[in-house]
């Protein structure tokens, strides 16, 4: 593996929509430039290295950011990969929706509910949305967030930026109320389609 660098954007937002905001919101994430070591090259199917390298930099980017988190306990989890021009949007996939997710649990040893990931190709300076969902309770509002990232130099053609990120406070000033799980699932069954799985399942 060859990383580039590590940024942590550690942001505490005080005050939203002429409020304040106690306790702040801390959203802080964790981003790894590395290099792609499928950049230019033919399409594959097996992306075991990129699967064993979200694992083992997952694990370094969750201790990073519960570090600047300084004992306070996240809510709400996200992670995101920009993959440069010379990548394929599977590789980014790979990063993120594999076994990232399990390097994020370990960390915080909780974790039931599916974590948010999204991954585009782009290049550098091109920003993406992480999006934050409840740890333990995908049902939860307060804890849907988003946190825009950025790195003005990455990724280059050959490089993709990983992004593993912690909401600590909620949303800043949470107080919409949405419908819970059981409401939704029960106006789902009565449309009478064919899918009957409850929404929310964490995978």
């Amino acid at each position: 593996m060859t990383m580039r660098q590590i940024v942590l954007i550690d942001q505490e937002v005080r005050s939203e929509g002429a409020r304040q905001v106690l306790p702040p919101t801390r959203r802080v994430a964790a981003c790894a430039v590395i290099v792609n070591p499928f950049a230019g090259a033919a399409a594959v199917d097996d992306h075991a290295l990129l699967v064993d390298l979200s694992f083992e930099v997952g694990a370094l980017l969750t201790a990073r950011v519960l570090k600047a988190l300084d004992g306070l306990q996240p809510c709400g989890y996200g992670k995101a990969a920009l993959v440069g021009t010379a990548g394929d949007l599977e590789h980014g996939a790979a990063m993120i929706h594999v076994r990232a997710g399990l390097a994020m649990r370990n960390g915080i040893a909780r974790g039931l509910a599916l974590i948010p990931g999204n991954a585009k190709v782009a290049a550098a300076g091109t920003a993406i949305d992480v999006i934050f969902g409840g740890i333990d309770d995908a049902w939860d509002y307060d804890a849907m967030d988003t946190m825009p990232v950025a790195l003005p130099d990455a990724p280059r053609p050959n490089e993709i930026v990983f992004v593993v990120a912690f909401l600590a406070g909620g949303r800043p000033n949470a107080r919409i109320k949405g419908a819970p799980q059981s409401q939704v699932t029960q106006w789902v069954r009565s449309l009478g389609g064919q899918h009957r799985s409850s929404p929310g399942t964490a995978a």
